[in-house]
């Protein structure tokens, strides 16, 4: 899977996937949508109460434990931290909102561009932006500092959450809240759901499959590898698509998404810049998770707080375009991402002795 070949596989698996799921019930161009369940699953333990966006997504937890259990059979499950955990926390707050003023994760910029949706154009050229003012940051010398080993049983924390996640859905108990109407409500069979997560999380861990890591290698490295799983992504969703009869060329009327451009570029271009600081996209954010990287579980849970909030408070833009307060909480992310990568720049500072340091 780590080579141009395996990792084209791989995305031409996730993108059929996202197909299939799709026709089994999930919302059109929403097969796998990570930012998108998230949301979904914070509103179905109660974080929020938008009745149309709330169900345990068992995509969630399938990509999770999919990852861990490969990661386990690779050698790759190595339990580590302390990298500037509340800053990664902050920032996958902010990579959420930024995604729901957008409608999408990066995963679903892609499927809505295979579904023939043009809005996802200016998603893309922000999402890009965003990563190219990361990749100058990381050229200034831009760290987040080193991780440390950690205590083996640390590393099974995030896995049992989503197994008890799991538990949750199935036996449905009565404080947990299920959508009976709006995207919330449209779901495939949740073994079908389960089992796509399962092979995309397996895929995910070995492929590293990542855009933000292929749009930063391609700027920084003139590396075309990771990309190459994206551009499989999108090839087989519209193949899927055209197939299914669920392609739609065109700006409106496109399921779960609105045509104001300029929101639509700035939601991605922060969920770009955060997600290029932290390491990788949302998906990845997951898969390093599952592999035991605790600041990456610390990263899941900004998300699913930052999911929390865009639906309390009015932040999450809808069909009918962005809200106001989305607007602001848009450009108070950007202003923190941009501070965060300015204060996190590695500098060679002279000392009072003549001495040359390094801080940060």
């Amino acid at each position: 899977m780590y080579g141009k070949k395996g990792i084209a596989l791989a995305g031409a698996i996730v993108g059929a996937l996202a197909v299939a799921l799709v026709v089994l019930g999930n919302p059109v161009n929403m097969g796998i949508c990570v930012v998108c369940f998230i949301r979904d699953t914070a509103g179905a333990l109660g974080l929020h109460r938008a009745a149309v966006v709330q169900y345990i997504r068992p995509e969630i937890v399938g990509i999770a434990l999919g990852a861990w259990l490969v990661s386990l059979t690779s050698g790759d499950f190595r339990v580590r931290g302390g990298s500037a955990p509340l800053t990664r926390l902050i920032l996958g707050f902010f990579v959420v909102i930024g995604a729901l003023m957008f409608l999408g994760c990066p995963l679903r910029m892609v499927l809505r561009l295979a579904g023939g949706d043009l809005t996802a154009v200016f998603g893309l050229l922000g999402f890009t932006a965003g990563i190219l003012i990361g990749v100058g940051f990381f050229n200034k010398g831009f760290t987040l500092q080193r991780t440390y080993s950690l205590p083996k049983t640390e590393g099974y924390l995030f896995p049992a959450v989503q197994v008890a996640l799991l538990i949750l859905l199935l036996t449905a108990p009565a404080f947990i809240f299920f959508s009976t109407e709006g995207p919330g409500s449209l779901h495939a069979p949740i073994l079908a759901s389960l089992a796509a997560g399962l092979i995309v999380g397996g895929l995910a861990q070995r492929s590293r499959l990542c855009m933000v890591g292929g749009i930063r290698d391609v700027v920084l490295f003139k590396d075309a590898h990771l990309i190459t799983g994206f551009a499989a992504i999108f090839v087989a969703a519209l193949v899927g698509n055209l197939l299914t009869g669920n392609f739609r060329l065109g700006f409106s009327g496109q399921p779960v998404a609105h045509t104001d451009w300029l929101w639509n570029f700035l939601g991605m271009l922060l969920a770009g810049l955060g997600s290029v600081l932290l390491g990788g996209c949302p998906l990845r954010q997951i898969v390093l998770a599952a592999e035991g990287n605790i600041d990456s579980a610390i990263t899941f849970l900004g998300m699913l707080l930052g999911a929390a909030f865009a639906h309390n408070f009015g932040l999450a833009a809808s069909g009918a375009g962005a809200t106001a307060n989305g607007k602001a909480a848009t450009i108070i992310g950007l202003a923190v991402a941009l501070a965060i990568g300015f204060l996190n720049m590695e500098r060679a500072e002279v000392s009072m002795k003549g001495d040359v340091t390094v801080g940060s």
